[in-house]
């Protein structure tokens, strides 16, 4: 694979691992306007990094695809397996 792979799946690692941060602080802080913030930040970035890997590479899983409101709606019943 070109190095261009590489980097760019590194890339979507880093965002993608800020996510999984980000959501297990925003589990616990869910009124901290500031995370959910960058969250939505980094969702957005990821989406972007993604569609920029899989229209050189092929598809990949999603993950962070979701936006959230204020407060931090994660929490909020039902989850997708519950429905």
């Amino acid at each position: 694979m070109p190095e261009s792979y590489y980097q760019l799946m590194e890339k979507i690692q880093a965002v993608d691992f800020v996510l999984v941060d980000l959501t297990l602080y925003l589990d616990t802080h869910p009124d901290d306007l500031e995370a959910i913030k960058q969250f939505n930040q980094k969702a957005y970035e990821s989406k972007q990094l993604k569609a920029e890997f899989e229209n050189q590479f092929g598809p990949l899983l999603q993950y962070g695809l979701s936006y959230s409101n204020y407060p931090w709606n994660w929490k909020d019943a039902p989850w997708p397996w519950q429905v």
